[in-house]
């Protein structure tokens, strides 16, 4: 990255800060709904074995949300690109591990349950999202994947309303014009509807799909997937 790149990034975040503590609150509100829609559909107990993808070094209040409110954070594997090791003398038991999301360290159907909390819209490009969603199913037994969806009328990650409508390359242009550089690209952010999620599955695999709503409309939705066989 050039330094005009970090300059410009530099300024994104500055933008983002002024709306931090709302878009903290209704993601940490989303979360929660949909943390409760998944212990209602996959119903884990004690002795659940489940595998957190794409947690972070990050400390804002809405991140790894999942590991702070889930009742038994014994049993989760975290895994993240970032440093999230903090995470195992916050929850004693847990275990993080360091690795890609795309080529996880772990034999097929390892845990029985996976979970990825808006995660997908932040590995790139659709034959990426593609082997993000093959990969978090080839290692567990049931999985549960959420995203924003791309068709609410407010951007989450840019508080831009609307402009995420428009073609993707327009859209990411208009990122640049304004210098939110670093959600300008697809290999950060490649957003979502539920349509185009559903032609990312392996045949193999069913999928029920929940839609976490907001002032009435869907702005998260929820993918619960199983093996068919």
């Amino acid at each position: 990255m050039t330094n005009e790149g970090a300059h410009d990034d530099a300024k994104y975040f500055e933008h983002q800060a002024r709306f931090s503590s709302i878009v903290e609150h209704f993601s940490t509100r989303a979360r929660l709904k949909m943390l409760r829609s998944m212990l209602e559909i996959a119903q884990p107990d004690a002795n659940t074995s489940v595998l957190d993808v794409g947690v972070t070094s990050n400390r804002r209040s809405d991140s790894n949300f999942f590991e702070r409110f889930y009742p038994h954070p014994e049993n989760i594997t975290a895994l993240g690109l970032d440093d999230a090791s903090f995470l195992e003398q916050e929850f004693p038991g847990l275990k993080f591990v360091r690795g890609d999301a795309l080529a996880m360290p772990f034999a097929d159907r390892s845990f029985d349950l996976a979970t990825s909390w808006a995660t997908i819209e932040h590995v790139g490009s659709r034959d990426r999202q593609k082997q993000f969603v093959a990969e978090v199913c080839r290692v567990s037994k049931r999985a549960l994947i959420t995203t924003p969806n791309r068709w609410f009328p407010l951007e989450f990650h840019t508080v831009m309303p609307l402009i995420h409508w428009l073609k993707p390359q327009t859209f990411r242009g208009i990122l640049r014009t304004l210098g939110m550089n670093f959600y300008a690209t697809e290999e950060t952010l490649n957003l979502l509807g539920e349509s185009e999620f559903m032609q990312l599955l392996p045949a193999t695999v069913r999928c029920r799909t929940l839609h976490n709503r907001l002032f009435g409309l869907v702005s998260n939705l929820v993918f619960f997937l199983e093996h068919c066989d």
